[in-house]
């Protein structure tokens, strides 16, 4: 039997473009970490730790989607070592703000900065969209991604906390720093399969955000992430509660175990249902696993909760990249996968911040109540993607306005 993921490798630079994609994004999945336990140390407090890294995820929210729309209208090599280099000095400002203790204000300021941090996930899924569009191969190449996905939030925690509880705070930051300098550079250097510039990316100035399916998309992704940043924020305090606070990189790491074990069996799938019923489905397992994170006790518990919790991940993002690409035009579809992934930044920053909040309030453990809340709105919004979208033929929702 053929197997699928091998053979979407057969296409020439496919494999460098993905491996260097995978160095440059790998950051994705240490920054917000990096920061929560950089500034738990060195100022002793959850709630600025969970502000700051909000702050960092909101502001690149916001500001990754204008950097893709610039990629798409004058191509990855010339905007992203802007992009690139900017994160690297905002992330090199807010290592020294927290080593020297400067005003807080200083900290806010510099994570504002990195969130010029470029979408790595979009740029390497448009690569594949330009190689295999309209292609079954597609849905594989962005389930293996997904997958990818998967392994930086299981190896980027682990990097990231245990570098600045073994090392010293700022080791964490200093190696998403570093990673994201070489992988962005040799990323760059990939030139033979970087997405062609569209003639309308130039003339046509409307955002495809102002496409209201791709509006519930991104709201649903949004409560998706603040899973993602709650469940960063309370395990590194319940592993702390419990005396072992490197633990929680263990932890998050089952996480992302079970999104990666049930990613690669999704991806293989020839499925026939609609992509909107695919989605609600997804989106109702996500709902349902934060359940038992109310009930967990010890770090073996933890670990065991959030790898259940995983295993609606990679379907979700899978299923919305799907989506996505037949919503969106090919020409803007960078800035349209951005979007999504940044529903899931504001997500993550909200839910880092609240449950933040929460934990200083009432306790580490208390912190899995936002859980079960983003879980519930998560799947109201897909539910009514699925009412509206649903039953209308896929080329609708390209013109959905």
């Amino acid at each position: 039997m053929a197997n699928p993921y091998k053979e979407i490798f057969a296409a020439p630079g496919s494999v460098a473009f993905s491996a260097s994609g995978f160095i440059a994004r790998l950051p994705l999945g240490m920054v917000t970490l990096g920061i929560v336990t950089m500034l738990s140390q060195t100022h002793g407090t959850y709630w600025l730790a969970g502000a700051v890294s909000a702050t960092f995820a909101l502001s690149n929210a916001l500001i990754a989607p204008q950097v893709s729309r610039l990629m798409d209208r004058f191509g990855q090599s010339r905007v992203l070592p802007i992009s690139s280099l900017i994160t690297i000095a905002a992330l090199a400002g807010l290592m020294l703000a927290a080593h020297y203790r400067t005003p807080d204000w200083t900290l806010f300021l510099f994570a504002m900065l990195a969130g010029f941090m470029p979408s790595m996930t979009a740029l390497v899924r448009a690569r594949w969209t330009e190689i295999y569009r309209d292609t079954p191969k597609l849905r594989t190449a962005f389930a293996f991604e997904s997958v990818v996905d998967e392994v930086i939030y299981m190896v980027g925690p682990i990097i990231a906390i245990g570098f600045s509880v073994a090392l010293f705070p700022q080791a964490g930051p200093l190696a998403a720093t570093l990673l994201l300098a070489v992988g962005s550079a040799l990323f760059v250097a990939q030139k033979s399969t970087e997405p062609a510039i569209h003639p309308q990316d130039r003339t046509d100035n409307a955002s495809v955000i102002r496409l209201p399916s791709l509006q519930i998309i991104a709201i649903t992704l949004a409560a998706i992430g603040a899973l993602f940043g709650t469940a960063e924020v309370t395990a590194i305090a319940f592993a702390e509660g419990q005396g072992q606070k490197a633990a929680a990189g263990i932890a998050l790491a089952s996480y992302a175990a079970g999104s990666l074990i049930v990613g690669l069996v999704f991806g293989a799938l020839k499925l026939q249902m609609p992509l909107a019923k695919q989605f609600l489905l997804a989106i109702g397992l996500a709902m349902l696993t934060t359940l038992p994170l109310l009930i967990v006790e010890g770090i073996g518990g933890l670990s065991i909760a959030l790898f259940l919790a995983g295993a609606a991940v990679s379907p979700t993002i899978i299923i919305s990249m799907g989506l996505i690409e037949r919503i969106v035009p090919a020409a803007k579809l960078t800035e349209g996968i951005t979007w999504a992934m940044t529903g899931v930044m504001i997500g993550m920053a909200l839910g880092s911040s609240l449950s933040g909040w929460v934990i200083d309030e009432y306790g580490a453990s208390r912190g899995f109540y936002v859980s079960v809340g983003a879980g519930v709105l998560a799947f109201v919004a897909a539910f009514a993607f699925c009412l509206r979208y649903g039953p209308k033929p896929q080329v609708q929702l390209k013109t959905a306005v």
